[in-house]
């Protein structure tokens, strides 16, 4: 199912012995487009920290009663590698939480999952995934942070970003939100990564390979409701590209 990041922010989340918190935010790679974690609010239980949940222990979420269940214990949250709330996500820290909460490295692999194309929960599997000579190094980003950056399309800007997309059975992102107001008054579009040419992380600015009139163009995204498989099928149709549910 198709989540905004924003709608998500605030879900309480269940872990197997009680509530720790409520959703913050998350963090995302720029290479696969994926949520790598997810920052738990967790009010006084935990202060002076990040308090990070891999999608591995995302069991389920649930829309109408807006919680997200986690596979994880609180003793478990509360013993996990501690990350300062004013550091950012090292490689030395991934290691330490994949090691210590016995998780895959994602970037041991060419696949967005690593060995496996889609997020696999199944701690067996994991036992017999093996590092890749094809791994890659993650840049992570935070959605707080990239909300607000500018969208430049091939022949002009065309607004900024709203929000994120996300897909909670795979938990890649699949669209950012662009609002165009300051262009088209009260219009507001999703992109796809695939579509993003670059990004310049030091201008704040994600640059398309689209035209601002094909931008104007596609079908307006208006509510959430028209997140469904008809409004993407026409989005996709619209731009001449390939649904991301046609590559598997």
């Amino acid at each position: 199912m198709l989540n905004k990041a924003k709608t998500l922010s605030g879900y309480t989340l269940h872990s197997s012995d009680g509530d720790i918190g409520k959703v913050k935010e998350f963090y995302f790679d720029d290479h696969h487009w994926a949520i790598r974690y997810l920052v738990a609010n967790t009010g006084n239980w935990i202060t002076g920290r990040q308090v990070l949940i891999s999608p591995y222990a995302l069991a389920a979420v649930n829309k109408e009663e807006q919680y997200i269940t986690i596979d994880l214990t609180k003793k478990q949250i509360e013993e996990s590698p501690s990350l300062n709330n004013d550091k950012v996500v090292s490689r030395q820290f991934e290691k330490s939480y994949s090691m210590y909460y016995g998780m895959p490295m994602y970037w041991n692999g060419p696949d967005v999952w690593g060995a496996y194309p889609n997020i696999v929960r199944d701690p067996k599997m994991w036992n017999e995934s093996t590092p890749s000579e094809k791994s890659w190094n993650p840049n992570l980003r935070n959605t707080s942070t990239v909300t607000g950056y500018s969208i430049q399309a091939s022949d002009g800007e065309i607004g900024h970003v709203e929000d994120f997309v996300i897909d909670d059975e795979t938990w890649e992102i699949r669209y950012l939100v662009i609002d165009t107001q300051n262009w088209w008054p009260g219009k507001k579009v999703l992109v796809a990564p695939q579509w993003i040419e670059r990004v310049s992380w030091d201008l704040s600015t994600v640059f398309i390979n689209l035209s601002r009139d094909a931008i104007k163009q596609s079908p307006e995204y208006s509510a959430e409701a028209l997140l469904n498989r008809d409004y993407e099928d026409a989005m996709y149709k619209h731009y001449h590209r390939q649904g991301y549910w046609m590559m598997k």
